[in-house]
């Protein structure tokens, strides 16, 4: 049995007080560890003395591996490491559906809903074009309809309109994801 190795997304987490003087002070934290970043993780090494520079706020400058593509706070950032926790091998997926724009997210917020996720999630598939197939054999789409008839059924146009109910992101392996839009 093998186990796929998700990536952890990080979060570049900086002093801002460094950062508008002029320094870079900061490091590269997982989203996971993200809620215990303090002032010292931050400044490690960088040989600044917090309280005498007048350091009190950090930010999070740079992303990699979120679906989302600005700055944050540390909060949010830990919040995205309790979604990504929560999602365990579904996090491509997830992050896929947060891309696609056509996802439900809390609140007034960018993170995802994951049981809205999970009733919208149709998997991985080589393509949209398999994956209606394969939805047509599972619900028996052409079950009770003799031979003669079923060769004039319009594949193409059953899935053009198929897909106007769903969206659908690249996969990193190769493929898609499939998300019905409800």
């Amino acid at each position: 049995m093998t186990t796929t190795v998700i990536a952890e997304p990080q979060v570049w987490a900086g002093c801002l007080n460094c950062y508008n003087s002029g320094r870079l002070v900061g490091h590269w934290f997982g989203v996971t560890e993200a809620a215990d970043v303090d002032l010292a993780a931050v400044h490690r090494g960088s040989g600044v003395n917090t309280a005498a520079e007048g350091c009190e706020e950090l930010w999070c400058l740079d992303i990699d591996g979120l679906p989302v593509r600005r700055e944050m706070g540390l909060l949010e950032a830990a919040e995205w490491g309790e979604v990504f926790t929560e999602a365990g091998e579904s996090w491509p997926a997830v992050a896929a559906w947060v891309r696609t724009g056509d996802y439900i997210a809390e609140g007034d917020t960018d993170l995802p809903v994951l049981s809205d996720f999970t009733d919208r999630y149709c998997g991985h598939w080589d393509s949209f074009r398999d994956y209606a197939f394969g939805l047509a054999d599972d619900i028996g789409l052409l079950r009770d309809v003799p031979e003669e008839i079923e060769r004039y059924f319009h594949w193409d146009a059953w899935i053009r309109d198929l897909k106007m109910d769903h969206s659908t992101a690249e996969a990193p392996d190769g493929g898609v994801y499939i998300f019905r839009s409800l």
